[in-house]
């Protein structure tokens, strides 16, 4: 069994108030650990990958603020307390100061993330 916290977690990804600390933790999933500033739209950072979207799969839970979910049926609003789950093909934006937690599987994850990181660079 592995576990890990928000502060263990290595830092994968940093601008500003924007964080993401991702951690391996077995049966081929990641935990991610995500701040992101009211405002933060990934849908620039996505483009590229197929209808511009992320292609890897999350469960989560929003801890903190709210977020809006673009995918190619339209959009959904999530908030502070709600569990998700995120199939592939989206987007999101934050609309507050947002923190969240997710579980995707690790090789899929980390696609997107050097995906994410060529087009910031």
């Amino acid at each position: 069994m592995t576990a890990t916290t928000r502060e263990a977690a290595p830092i994968e990804l940093t601008d500003g108030e924007l964080e993401l600390r991702v951690q391996a933790i077995g049966g081929g999933m990641s935990v991610g650990y995500i701040r992101v500033p009211a405002g933060t739209d990934l849908g620039p950072a996505l483009k590229g990958l197929p209808d511009d979207l992320c292609q890897c799969p999350h469960w989560g839970f929003v801890t903190k603020g709210r977020l809006r979910m673009r995918t190619t049926e339209g959009t959904e609003e999530y908030q502070a307390g709600d569990a998700y789950y995120w199939a592939p093909g989206h987007a999101p934006e934050a609309l507050e100061d947002t923190e969240f937690m997710e579980f995707s599987p690790t090789e899929e994850f980390h696609k997107v993330l050097e995906h994410i990181k060529g087009n910031a660079g």
